[in-house]
């Protein structure tokens, strides 16, 4: 057998075992299969060779499936294969894999167990494991990748045109050649598997659609800071009444469980973002998202709201917009999310929202009745973030009800005191540590903790100036970074968090609603003029090492940061400057520069950048600084 039935994953293995195949040393993809071999996702032969040019059969490729996927779900009832016996080496492998979905038989029954593999056919198994998003124009997107597209079975282009797009394909020596219909070698299988788990040891060049720009990628300074969020997204789809969020104390609650006992006191904030669908007639409907404060002491609490932006989809559509549009009026926007952070990045408080609660001691107040309706067949969603001050200690809670009309005190209070947790529940978190791929991040509801990360971004901390790299060079400074995805950094810059429900994310992933102040004190320390750009980029995730980032080209639709961002800098006229403007990007997407100066020989220049990570974005993006060649 070329690849061995391991039941042993990744959370069965306490400790790396150091495997060196004797003949995988100079081949292109020698880190992968020696990641996969200390994974125990592969094995190598009894001579200690692995043979990364020997074809797979189907039969080793429904093992290999089940070792990467062990978690995968069952999809369908098992069935018998004519051609495979039940004491055929992979019988049990071969049923579990089409339960799973990653399989199907030939026309008559058959599975053809020691067929070899064609490339198509295994790219098109693991894009079905990761369960991608089909495409509409698969042949056309096929076209602008591969110079043999045409090749590709009509059955496979669909699944591969996805899997492309998600950056999974590897094609050696020559990129835009697919080779679709010839037999997949074990190393090949071996390199997509590596790109399927997150094993980032695929040399990038190999990558279909991938660019690789070389540049050194520096961990963010600064740190958050300690002031905590009331963060409420969790479920993200509301499906039924209950309790979104609630801090109370759960003596006296009857489902205990829900509450989770932290008072806030000074400065917090508070952030929500919920949806709500109708896919009939029936489900049309108006939930109100209710945001309750109480004082539990004996003195009168005063909450002062500093700012409140709260936003339907209604309100704020996703509409597509140019890669950077000014947002001087602000007026551009695309979805609540975009346009809640943009009020609060400017200081705003809308209307809606009182300046101050004046509470009195062991009551309760409404601090927001918001309503999101909705109407089939469409859904509508609501963000809202709040920055508050409270002079003495208050629990919060956030709740959602049916209701025609806005509910009163009574009627919040009684859902608080009775109520369970609202539905549907979203998908549990992965546990973190081993790591597992697929990996659930999960959305949040709980405390998490930081409100603001400010940096002063200079060549070390002993200095105050940021060196302009030399001529055509860049270096970068990633934002938004989550377990897992750091740009090689090891920086997790994603917000713990003091309280939690057991379901929901670990971190506060993305770090919704946190402020970034980034300030960069720019000094071209040569003679001559230079010519310095600003910019924010969204690469690719990479662990691969702290010497690059990767791109996409061509560019893809999927769409992971849209909001506005604030830059001040002095000109090259010496005019203060401030601009707002909105950014959308892709998934890989170079953004075009925020400022551009021409500094002269020994200039020192600085240049700050603000925003509020926006919802609705998918992080890294990255800060960088480049001099022009």
């Amino acid at each position: 057998m070329l690849l061995k039935l391991i039941l042993a994953s990744l959370s069965t293995l306490s400790s790396p075992i150091t495997l060196a195949f004797s003949d995988t040393q100079k081949y292109w993809a020698k880190d992968c299969v020696q990641q996969l071999g200390e994974r125990k996702l592969i094995t190598g032969y009894p001579d200690g060779s692995f043979r990364p040019e020997a074809t797979v059969t189907r039969a080793e490729a429904a093992v290999l499936m089940l070792n990467a996927f062990p978690n995968a779900p069952i999809k369908r009832s098992v069935t018998s294969f004519k051609d495979v016996p039940a004491n055929y080496w992979a019988n049990k492998a071969i049923a579990t894999a089409y339960q799973k979905g990653f399989f199907s038989g030939y026309p008559g029954g058959v599975f053809q167990p020691n067929q070899p593999i064609p490339r198509a056919q295994i790219i098109g198994v693991i894009a079905g494991a990761k369960n991608y998003s089909s495409l509409s124009n698969p042949t056309q997107t096929l076209q602008q990748y591969f110079d043999d597209a045409a090749q590709i079975f009509n059955y496979a282009q669909s699944a591969i045109a996805s899997a492309t797009i998600n950056s999974i394909v590897v094609n050696y020596p020559q990129v835009k050649q697919l080779k679709p219909q010839q037999r997949a070698t074990r190393g090949e299988v071996a390199a997509l598997m590596c790109r399927a788990l997150n094993i980032y040891t695929v040399p990038p060049q190999y990558i279909a659609g991938v660019e690789v720009h070389p540049q050194e990628v520096r961990p963010l300074p600064g740190k958050l800071d300690t002031i905590p969020t009331f963060n409420s997204n969790s479920p993200e789809l509301v499906t039924t009444e209950g309790i979104l969020l609630s801090t109370f104390p759960p003596d006296g609650k009857q489902v205990k469980e829900a509450h989770l006992n932290y008072p806030f006191q000074g400065r917090f904030d508070l952030f929500a973002h919920h949806i709500v669908r109708a896919e009939t007639s029936a489900q049309s409907r108006t939930v109100y998202q209710g945001i309750i404060v109480h004082n539990p002491g004996n003195e009168s609490v005063t909450l002062q709201v500093l700012h409140a932006a709260s936003y339907l989809s209604q309100e704020a559509p996703f509409i597509a917009l140019p890669d950077m549009v000014d947002n001087s009026q602000s007026t551009v926007y695309s979805g609540p999310g975009s346009r809640t952070m943009n009020d609060v990045l400017r200081g705003n408080r809308q209307g809606n929202f009182p300046d101050k609660l004046v509470i009195e001691p062991g009551k309760t107040q409404i601090l927001a009745n918001l309503p999101i309706p909705v109407q089939a067949p469409s859904s509508n969603g609501r963000t809202t973030m709040m920055r508050l001050l409270s002079d003495r200690p208050v629990y919060m809670a956030n709740l959602a009800k049916n209701s025609a009309i806005p509910p009163t005190l009574a009627e919040w209070q009684k859902l608080l005191d009775t109520g369970s947790l609202a539905g549907k529940r979203d998908p549990i978190p992965t546990p973190l540590d081993p790591p597992r791929e697929p990996t659930v991040f999960s959305r949040v509801a709980g405390v998490s903790q930081g409100t603001q990360w400010q940096a002063n971004l200079t060549d070390n901390p002993n200095v105050s100036e940021l060196t302009i790299p030399q001529p055509g060079k860049a270096f970068a400074y990633p934002l938004g970074t989550v377990h897992l995805i750091t740009l090689s950094t090891g920086q997790i810059q994603s917000a713990p968090m003091l309280k939690r429900y057991p379901d929901t994310a670990y971190f506060a992933h993305s770090n919704y609603g946190v402020e970034y102040n980034l300030t960069l004190p720019l000094q071209n320390s040569s003679n001559q003029s230079r010519i310095v750009t600003v910019s924010m980029h969204t690469p690719l995730k990479d662990e691969g090492g702290t010497d690059r980032l990767l791109f996409l080209k061509p560019r893809v639709e999927q769409i992971f940061f849209r909001g506005t961002v604030r830059v001040r800098y002095t000109d090259d006229n010496g005019v203060e400057k401030t601009h707002y403007v909105h950014l959308v990007q892709r998934r890989g997407q170079m953004g075009e520069p925020l400022a551009t100066l021409k500094m002269s020989g020994g200039e020192k220049r600085q240049v700050q950048v603000d925003f509020l990570y926006p919802p609705d974005s998918t992080p890294p993006q990255v800060v960088t600084v480049r001099t022009q060649g």
